[in-house]
């Protein structure tokens, strides 16, 4: 199988529903470009529909999951369209994973299947070995045909058929998102759970909201990781409508203006990290860039230094798009170049379906320009619950349907909501979500720790980076036992979650009853800083 051909047949014209259009009116017309090659419309199609005869040959159809650590690569997308075909649920899992911590989601999603890319699979035939794996009945890896731990892919796709499957139904991802304790928590919303019987057309209502914002079809640009649920949303949902994603595995900014120039990209989303990053690039492959086709640039998950932003919409003119979201309630608010330009600092009013809800530590609500715990409602009627955790799910929401990221701000006259501070424990790292007690879990449980607090602090590329502040148990050398330490971060924890620095204290600070008062901790490092997020 040549990755970069595919494998439909000449004039071949199948039927999955997600796909039907383009592959009947451009079937030799661009779909996916990754690292390794291309994909047209009439071969995605193809391979599609042989991917859902496949899973259903194996046993696996609507309600069931399976877990995917797989790159920025063409046959992800693949197995995402098959499932949404497919009724299957999808759990997008983050490459930076260790072994145990893929075990752990691979059992509370109760996965029966497992995908990998062949950069990752020595970390998940260890978490395969795992206990918690031991429901898994398929193991798949892509690009890794001499793998004998796996089955290969392409030969797991060629032994489906490539005619249209019967009775489609709609499958979706569920996203992980980690909890302020113990461990991360898949986020069941309504893609998720869908009424049995639901139609995969589903989805093209779901990427019809994005015309607003951009051109469809058009050409998506893919630079950061499709597990994250932004990265996803602005590829995947694009394609559903009939755009082209053009992607890159490891960010590279200089790649990204050739992937926007080469394949014509109308859109892309970018994180405040990235972006730094850009703006950075050397003066010739700045003017090097056209750029022309670019119709709007999103940008998220991170509060981006207002510097950065003003350098890039000097450079790429007013075509920066602020969102701000979660995965448990999608995109709530939205601000473009001109109003952000008016109002910086501001994330925006709520998208139309959304209402935004600011209440005091007493549930009493609060007044245009007064700071508060942020709740959010869907006039939709959408709403979320967290997989396996009935207890987290009702700490997160006021009311059905009404519910709560723990961000602190308001709302000012004109409806724009600005953002202060986050209740709950959280550390955004390169916008990525790191919560704390994971890692405090880890150093804590050390004999040689006493006490742990591990914090958020400035980081003028990332936006924070993951400091650890430890009490000592003993008289252990403070060097000898942070390097043992880090080493232990390394074993038990993916990358970003690793403290960038360890610092040691004679005492950490509490209350009375014994609750850590992390604010007192934090201040010693923001001090200074006109942010404290």
């Amino acid at each position: 199988q040549d990755r970069a051909t595919g494998e439909a047949k000449e004039g071949e014209r199948t039927m999955a529903i997600l796909t039907r259009e383009a592959a009947a009116t451009r079937g030799d017309g661009l779909a996916l470009a990754d690292d390794d090659g291309a994909r047209t419309w009439a071969q995605l199609d193809a391979r599609v529909n042989r991917l859902v005869h496949a899973l259903r040959d194996a046993g696996l159809g609507s309600g069931d999951t399976i877990s995917v650590m797989a790159g920025n690569r063409n046959e992800w997308f693949e197995v995402a369209l098959a499932c949404s075909h497919a009724g299957v649920v999808y759990v997008p899992v983050s490459w930076h994973l260790v072994p145990s911590e893929m075990a752990y989601i691979i059992e509370d999603s109760n996965s029966r299947a497992v995908l990998v890319g062949h950069r990752f699979t020595d970390v998940v035939a260890e978490a395969m070995a795992d206990p918690r794996s031991s429901a898994v009945e398929l193991a798949v890896a892509i690009g890794a045909p001499d793998d004998t731990r796996f089955v290969d892919f392409e030969a797991f796709l060629g032994s489906g058929s490539d005619a249209e499957p019967e009775d489609q139904s709609f499958g979706g991802p569920m996203f992980y998102t980690s909890g302020t304790t113990g461990h991360p928590k898949g986020v069941r919303s309504s893609l998720a759970s869908p009424e049995p019987g639901t139609p995969p057309e589903v989805w093209q209502l779901v990427a019809s909201g994005f015309t607003g914002l951009m051109t469809l079809p058009g050409t998506a640009v893919l630079c950061g990781p499709f597990y994250h649920s932004g990265q996803w949303a602005f590829s995947f949902l694009p394609m559903v409508g009939g755009s082209a994603v053009v992607m890159q595995h490891r960010y590279d900014s200089a790649g990204v203006l050739d992937l926007i120039d080469t394949h014509g990209g109308t859109s892309i989303h970018l994180v405040p990290t990235q972006m730094k990053r850009l703006v950075e690039l050397d003066e010739e492959r700045r003017a090097a860039f056209d750029g022309s086709s670019l119709e709007v640039a999103i940008h998220g998950a991170a509060p981006c230094p207002p510097l950065v932003k003003q350098g890039l919409i000097d450079w790429w003119g007013p075509k920066i798009v602020e969102y701000y979201g979660a995965t448990e309630g999608g995109i709530i608010t939205m601000i473009d170049s001109p109003e952000w330009l008016e109002r910086g600092g501001s994330v925006g009013r709520p998208m139309p379906n959304v209402e935004i809800l600011v209440f005091d530590d007493d549930g009493e609500p609060r007044a245009a320009g007064e700071e508060g715990t942020l709740y959010f409602r869907n006039s939709t009627g959408t709403d979320f619950e967290y997989h396996n955790a009935p207890e987290k799910t009702a700490e997160a929401h006021r009311g059905p349907g009404v519910f709560t990221t723990g961000d602190v701000g308001y709302l000012d006259d004109d409806g724009y909501l600005w953002l202060s501070d986050r209740k709950i424990d959280m550390i955004i790292s390169g916008g990525v979500n790191v919560y704390p007690a994971e890692i405090e879990g880890v150093i804590g449980g050390h004999p040689e720790v006493a006490d742990v607090a591990v914090i958020g602090i400035p980081n003028e590329e990332f936006g924070e980076e993951v400091k650890a502040l430890v009490v000592a148990a003993g008289n252990a050398d403070n060097d000898d036992l942070a390097t043992r330490l880090m080493v232990l971060c390394r074993e038990s924890l993916s990358g970003i979650k690793v403290p960038r620095s360890i610092e040691f204290r004679e005492s950490l600070p509490r209350t009375g009853t014994g609750k850590l008062q992390k604010r007192l901790l934090r201040e010693q490092f923001w001090s200074g800083y006109d942010r404290r997020i």
